[in-house]
C-alpha cells in the first residue's frame, strides 16, 4: 500500500501568521495533533501538539505569538508513491511522529505513526 491510500487529499492546515491559540482550537475542532503550515499553497512548516506544549512551558502568550514562531520549518516530506512500510521505517529512524505527504508539490495530507501502524496491521490481516 502506498501513502496516497492513507491521505484523503485534504490536509489540515493553518497559516503562519495564525496565533498559537488559533492552532490549538483548530486541532481540537479537527481532532488532530498537527497542522501543516501553508503560505501561498506552499508547505512552510508543521506545528504539533508538542510544539504547543513547548510554547506553554516557555510562558508564551498563545493569543499573541504566531504559529511561525513555534513551528518546525521546512519539514521533511514524502511523495505519495512511497510504501507504508518505507514511510514507517523512515519515521522510526528519523524519530518523527508526523509525515507530510506530497504530490506534485502540493500537500495531500499528513500521516501519523498511528496511521501507519493501522495500515500495516490491516495488510497483515488480509
Amino acid at each position: 500500500m502506498q501513502l496516497k491510500g492513507l491521505v484523503g487529499g485534504s490536509a489540515e492546515v493553518i497559516g503562519p501568521e495564525a496565533t498559537l491559540l488559533d492552532a490549538a482550537q483548530r486541532m481540537m475542532e479537527r481532532e488532530v495533533g498537527y497542522l501543516g503550515v501553508v503560505s501561498r499553497r506552499d508547505l512552510v512548516g508543521i506545528i504539533t501538539e508538542h510544539d504547543l506544549v513547548e510554547a506553554v512551558a516557555a510562558d508564551s502568550d498563545p493569543g499573541v505569538e504566531t504559529v511561525s514562531e513555534w513551528m518546525s520549518e521546512a519539514p521533511d516530506t514524502m511523495p505519495c508513491s512511497i510504501s507504508v512500510r518505507e514511510a514507517a521505517t523512515w519515521l522510526l529512524e528519523a524519530g518523527y511522529h508526523h509525515l507530510p505527504v506530497m504530490e506534485d508539490g502540493e500537500l495531500l495530507g499528513i500521516v501519523t505513526v498511528k496511521d501507519l501502524l493501522w495500515a500495516m496491521l490491516d495488510t497483515q490481516l488480509v
